[in-house]
């Protein structure tokens, strides 16, 4: 009789099955680190490959696979115009989600009657078209994201020139506006460093207003705002040695 290991020949996963496995898989970390993030968001957690999702009804995890098998979506929960929005509010990786989604609360009581889609990137490869990426998306699926004539400021922890070199063939490039990474700040405060890198929540909502055709007799206001907030938070952080209550203490809220 030969050993049982002998007798069983392990058959190879279909495709389909090493998709839904790795989907599952990444969606079971996403929803993981949105836990630790709820928690706990005033730490600036480095989360692992998703962004960041504050509301606890949100992460089932059939939702967090449909998400990361997608690649990229629009966040419902956090729009208030999905079909026709005067802006939209793009972020990909943890910090960036963070500040965009601040700048979505900032932009909505600036702007009472202001409409924002958000879109949340897991895969950049989805943002180049299926003939440069297998993960590519169809022009149609990214115009049903990106729209094709409203201002994308898109939130990213890397370098801008990355995401304007894998959407320059889309139809809307020329209104992606980024801010990621300008190799500024050194070892300070959590928000800081992202002020820094012209990257947080103030700097993204006067980005959204300043492109915003009919907000244009709000920019100069909003502008005075932006800096007088500036002056506060550097004097804050220089006295106390940490992030103003209002960005530390900072939670989503519906």
């Amino acid at each position: 009789m030969q050993p049982l290991s002998e007798n069983l020949t392990p058959e190879p996963l279909s495709p389909e099955l090493v998709q839904k496995m790795h989907a599952y898989w990444r969606a079971a970390n996403y929803r993981s680190v949105g836990q630790i993030y709820l928690q706990d968001s005033r730490n600036y957690i480095n989360l692992i490959v998703a962004g960041k999702q504050p509301e606890w009804q949100w992460l089932d995890i059939d939702s967090a696979v449909r998400h990361c098998t997608a690649g990229a979506g629009i966040w419902q929960w956090s729009s208030n115009d999905a079909g026709d929005p005067d802006v939209v509010m793009a972020c990909a990786r943890n910090v960036p989600t963070l500040e965009a989604l601040a700048a979505v609360t900032l932009l909505r009581d600036y702007v009472p009657d202001i409409r924002i889609r958000v879109v949340n990137v897991v895969d950049l490869m989805v943002l180049q078209r299926p003939s440069e990426h297998p993960h590519g998306l169809e022009d149609r699926d990214f115009d049903e994201l990106f729209t094709t004539n409203k201002p994308v400021i898109f939130a990213f922890h890397g370098y801008p020139a990355v995401i304007h070199k894998l959407t320059y063939r889309r139809r809307n490039h020329d209104n992606i506006h980024v801010r990621g990474y300008k190799e500024e700040g050194t070892t300070t405060t959590p928000f800081d460093m992202v002020v820094l890198n012209n990257l947080d929540r103030y700097q993204l909502a006067l980005d959204a207003i300043g492109r915003i055709p009919r907000l244009r007799d709000q920019v100069q206001e909003a502008t005075a705002r932006y800096w007088t907030t500036m002056g506060r938070h550097k004097l804050y952080i220089g006295e106390h040695g940490e992030d103003m209550p209002e960005v530390r203490d900072w939670r989503w809220k519906v």
